[in-house]
């Protein structure tokens, strides 16, 4: 899976999890969530943070964004982040 730290506008379906998202200009739909996990900031990280919770959600999902010309399914697995501490959405990995 490559790393990626790039913003992305997420909507949210009923679940609260991710619907569609809106990664470098293209339009992605979620067909599935394959994993949700929650992950807290290192300890050592919070020192003077005032912030001794922060934590960010995460969501692998797999995703597609229609047929290309050639009529091909384009899509993937991606790694979502929501950042609670300022309600940010990234991506922050991809495997297509």
């Amino acid at each position: 899976m490559r790393q990626y730290d790039d913003p992305v506008e997420v909507r949210r379906g009923e679940s609260e999890g991710p619907e569609q998202f809106l990664w470098r200009g293209r339009l992605w739909k979620v067909r599935a969530v394959l994993a949700h996990w929650v992950e807290t900031r290192p300890w050592w990280q919070e020192a003077g943070s005032g912030d001794p919770v922060a934590e960010r959600e995460l969501w692998r999902v797999e995703a597609a964004r229609g047929r290309d010309l050639l009529g091909l399914d384009v899509a993937g697995v991606f790694d979502l982040s929501f950042d609670w501490t300022d309600g940010c959405w990234q991506l922050v990995g991809c495997a297509d």
